[in-house]
């Protein structure tokens, strides 16, 4: 069996809301892993936790609870002196390219930079890396000489992945990398992507809104609601047959490539609660077209869906309530 990179059990993670003594429950008890080489998804609504996962994950974002193992060790509490030496190992590409590089450094000095923090190398190792990785990501080499501002949205985002695999990362978090560039644009990055994990075997957990973009390029996705896994499946297993009436709604939005296929549409009614006061039970009730009084009370554990690792968090799995009949749309 393969040994996970990283294991998460149990994360939780709030925020003070104001003097008032209250807390934003923004992640709510989660558990997810990736093994070496695998991609895993990770889609919900805004606000539904995904980014403070990934920064919680990295030790960016502190954990309120929880356990974080990353390559056999417990990282959860280690002091920031013992993290620093682990960041070669575990990187991040953040969702805006322009904000996440200096624009007074140029492109070289920026890939550059990563390796002088993290690998002990030479100026003139270092400048040959930065050739190597440039041509890696399909920069062109006078692109080192020149500025940020130089430089269109996905020729910024490959220096952004040029340098998280600088280090020859374990894991890489991508939040969002693709949700600002146009469809061309996208693709490319996402054989890129796809490129780099068949060459170095890292482990990435991939945040997207993008249904589409998710399907595309995950081995398994986590469905998040109000900072909490409702389902979690192989990616074509998610897309045929989901579980969670929240997935099930969710998956209704995305629009299929055949422009002439029948919509089916599973529309949800009532606002998504507010996270410093969380319903009781499970959370999506209040929003669920097939709840019940027990789903009020009791909080659901993971069910297992078939002989897949497909698993999905609703007490009416086992007597088959949890579909949501749809509203057909032209």
């Amino acid at each position: 069996m393969t040994v996970p990179v990283l294991t998460v059990e149990k994360l939780v993670k709030r925020f003070p809301a104001g003097r008032s003594g209250l807390f934003v429950n923004a992640v709510n008890s989660v558990d997810l892993s990736i093994a070496p080489g695998e991609t895993l998804g990770m889609v919900g609504e805004s606000g539904s936790g995904k980014s403070t996962i990934g920064r919680a994950i990295l030790r960016l974002t502190e954990p309120t609870e929880g356990k974080i193992t990353f390559d056999g060790r417990d990282i959860t509490r280690i002091p920031d002196r013992e993290i620093r030496p682990l960041r070669r190992d575990m990187q991040m590409v953040f969702q805006d390219p322009w904000s996440a590089l200096n624009p007074r450094m140029r492109i070289g000095d920026l890939i550059a930079e990563t390796m002088k923090l993290h690998l002990d190398l030479s100026k003139t190792e270092r400048e040959n890396r930065t050739v190597r990785l440039a041509e890696r990501v399909h920069l062109r080499p006078e692109y080192l000489r020149r500025y940020s501002s130089d430089l269109s949205g996905g020729q910024l985002q490959r220096v952004c992945i040029a340098r998280a695999i600088a280090t020859n990362p374990k894991l890489i978090v991508l939040d969002e990398p693709t949700s600002s560039l146009d469809l061309s644009v996208r693709a490319e990055i996402l054989d890129l992507l796809a490129e780099i994990r068949e060459q170095s075997r890292a482990a990435m957990l991939f945040i997207s809104h993008d249904l589409g973009t998710v399907r595309l390029i995950s081995d398994r996705i986590v469905v998040l609601y109000l900072g909490a896994v409702v389902e979690t499946a192989p990616g074509e297993a998610l897309f045929a047959d989901p579980a969670h009436p929240y997935s099930q709604s969710l998956l209704s939005a995305h629009l299929p490539a055949d422009p002439e296929a029948k919509l089916s549409r599973h529309l949800l009614v009532g606002e998504i609660p507010s996270p410093i006061n969380l319903p009781s039970g499970c959370t999506f009730h209040t929003r669920c077209p097939v709840a019940i009084g027990a789903c009020r009370n009791e909080v659901p554990g993971a069910e297992r869906i078939g002989d897949a690792e497909h698993y999905a968090n609703c007490l009416r799995i086992a007597e088959g309530g949890n579909r949501i009949k749809p509203t057909e749309a032209a």
